[in-house]
């Protein structure tokens, strides 16, 4: 067998083995074919969100603000390419990126090309979902003159809306609304005592735009109104 050469020497070494390794057309044609899926960016969208939790169609919709069918249609591509799994529960099927080292060194050098936060460092989706249940409420409790949806908690977080509603009432023992409803309203009560903001500004710092619903709120709570609140606390400090 000739030694094969190349018509200008410049020094290379290893042409023999990279000549044999180019003869393997066949990785090279499965590879190109898994770069033309994600060349994609829906799909590489999708790819990514895999990556990181498993999920429904209807979720990665609401995700990407499309329609199912057209997700669909991306998760069919992706999945004939073997880079996501899929398993069914009942009528739900869900997706998730395929457990394989390509797939996780796909995932890395997204990450590092887009120069962005992989969120499984960012939140320790690694541990239980017990565990981000509990970043969850750390993060409302920080925030609580935003009005945050379950949707948003779910894009945020990564977990199902379902999902987080049951595990949010398992660790707290209540849902989510009314314990953050509770934590508001504890935190009106010390704004009241201990500052001279008005009861618009107060209502608008826990999250209340209406002034009237934030009153209601807090009588129900408390059996007194705001200002009769503040007056009883002051009195009480005299």
């Amino acid at each position: 067998m000739t030694e094969f050469t190349l018509p200008h020497q410049h020094g290379e070494k290893n042409i023999q083995s990279i000549r044999s390794e180019l003869a393997q057309t066949t990785g090279f044609e499965e590879t190109s074919a898994i770069f033309k899926q994600l060349s994609d960016p829906t799909r590489l969208q999708i790819f990514w969100i895999l990556c990181h939790h498993e999920e429904c169609v209807i979720n990665i919709a609401a995700l990407l603000d499309m329609s199912s069918p057209a997700v669909s249609h991306h998760l069919r591509s992706l999945h004939e390419s073997g880079l996501i799994a899929s398993r069914r529960d009942g009528k739900e099927v869900y997706y998730r990126v395929s457990d394989t080292e390509g797939c996780d060194l796909i995932h890395k050098t997204v990450e590092q090309i887009m120069e962005i936060a992989c969120p499984k460092r960012k939140v320790d989706y690694s541990g239980s979902a017990e565990d981000v249940i509990q970043k969850i409420h750390d993060h409302m409790t920080q925030h609580l003159s935003d009005r945050i949806t379950i949707e948003d908690l779910s894009r945020q977080f990564l977990m199902n809306p379902t999902t987080l509603k049951k595990v949010f009432k398992e660790v707290y023992g209540t849902s989510l609304a009314l314990h953050m409803k509770q934590h508001r309203m504890e935190k009106a009560a010390e704004l009241l005592v201990r500052t001279d903001l008005s009861i618009s500004q107060i209502a608008l710092a826990v999250g209340y735009e209406s002034q009237s619903r934030f009153t209601a709120a807090f009588k129900d709570a408390f059996d007194t109104l705001p200002t009769a609140y503040r007056k009883k606390m002051q009195d009480k400090r005299k």
